[in-house]
C-alpha cells in the first residue's frame, strides 16, 4: 500500500493513503416476476411486446429474475438460455430474488447474485425490531427541492418524504423512502416507499409520468389511462395493485 511521509515535531510519521473508498449507491432495478416455469415461444412474445411498448424504460435496465412464482423452475440450461436471451435485448440481468436454496445454488453457478430485496425479503423478527428501534433513534431527512427536476438528475430521500416545488423532467428520478409529493408536473419516474412502506403515497399537481412505483409495485405510462393525464392526483397501493386517484 502506498504510503506517505511527513515530517513534524516527533520527527517521521508515516500515513497510510487507501487505494479505493466503499460508498453506498441506491440503484433501481426492474423486476422480471416469472409467472410459469415454461420459457417457450410465447414467453418471449410476450416479452418482446413489453420491450416495444415500453422501450426508453427496460433499454439497458438493471434487471432481477423474481422466482417467487417458479420454485420448481432449477434447470441451470433453461435459465441460462434465459439470461442470455434477457442479455441479448439489451436487459441486463444480475441477480434473483424470492429464490428457493437450490434456485440460490442455481443462480451462483450462473454468476447471479441472489437478493433480499424491499418486502419480499424474510427478514427475521428480531432483527426487524432491532432494525426499527435504531430507525427510531434516527431524526427524519425529509428532502425539499425548491428547482425543477431536469432529465438526467436522481433525488433521493433516504429517510422521509421528498418534496418537488417544480416539475419534473421526463428522464429524471425521484426516490424516496416514504412520500412523494410534487408541485408541478410529473414527467418522469417516482418510487415511493423504496425500502418496501406500502403506506407511502405519490401526490402530483399534474400527471404525466413514465412509470410510477410504491413499495416495488409499478406501473408504465401505457398502463395509467388516458384519463388519469394531466390530471392532480394522489397514488397508493390497494389490493396488492397501484391505485390512482383524482384530488379535487
Amino acid at each position: 500500500m502506498p504510503t506517505h511521509q511527513t515530517n513534524g515535531r516527533s520527527g517521521r510519521a508515516s500515513v497510510a493513503a487507501r487505494p479505493f473508498q466503499l460508498r453506498g449507491r441506491f440503484i433501481t432495478a426492474v423486476g422480471l416476476r416469472l409467472e410459469a416455469e415454461s420459457l417457450d415461444e410465447a414467453f418471449y412474445a410476450v416479452l418482446d411486446e413489453q420491450l416495444r411498448s415500453a422501450p426508453q424504460l427496460l433499454l439497458d435496465a438493471p434487471m432481477l429474475l423474481d422466482l417467487a412464482k417458479v420454485p420448481g423452475l432449477t434447470d441451470t440450461h433453461q435459465v441460462r438460455a434465459l439470461v442470455e436471451a434477457l442479455r441479448a435485448r439489451n436487459l441486463q440481468v444480475f441477480g434473483v430474488e424470492n429464490a428457493t436454496d437450490p434456485q440460490r445454488r442455481m443462480a451462483e453457478e450462473l454468476g447471479l447474485i441472489p437478493v433480499l430485496i424491499g418486502r419480499d425479503a424474510p427478514v427475521e423478527k428480531v432483527g426487524a425490531d432491532r432494525r426499527r428501534k435504531a430507525d427510531k433513534l434516527l431524526p427524519p431527512d425529509n428532502v425539499v427541492m425548491t428547482r425543477p427536476i431536469r432529465s438526467g438528475q436522481v433525488i433521493v430521500a433516504e429517510r422521509g418524504d421528498l418534496t418537488v416545488i417544480g416539475s419534473v423532467s421526463s428522464g429524471a428520478e425521484l426516490i424516496a423512502s416514504g412520500n412523494i409529493h410534487v408541485y408541478g408536473t410529473l414527467r418522469g419516474r417516482a418510487f415511493a416507499g423504496a425500502y418496501g412502506d406500502e403506506t407511502a403515497r405519490i401526490f402530483c399537481q399534474r400527471q404525466e409520468a413514465e412509470l410510477l412505483a410504491i413499495a416495488g409495485i409499478y406501473r408504465t405510462s401505457e398502463s395509467l389511462g388516458d384519463d388519469m393525464r394531466d390530471q392532480c392526483l394522489q397514488v397508493f397501493l390497494k389490493d396488492d395493485g397501484l391505485k390512482l386517484e383524482a384530488v379535487t
